[in-house]
């Protein structure tokens, strides 16, 4: 069994809240990085939409695919 193999096995026993669980603390996690490194939160606005949309574009696209 491949390493995706085993992923995606894995992936199918989680539910909503377990992802849910999974969002708050990468969020969490993106707000601790930004305390610790401030130039971060220097970048102008767009930057911010730069990166949102370019990580949006995958799953968007195979949301409607």
């Amino acid at each position: 069994m491949g390493l995706i193999d085993w992923y995606n096995t894995n992936l199918s026993k989680l539910d909503v809240w377990d992802i849910g669980a999974i969002k708050l603390s990468v969020a969490a996690s993106v707000l601790l990085l930004a305390k610790y490194w401030a130039p971060i939160l220097s970048l102008e606005w767009y930057w911010y939409v730069i990166i949102f949309v370019i990580a949006v574009i995958r799953p968007i696209s195979r949301f409607f695919k």
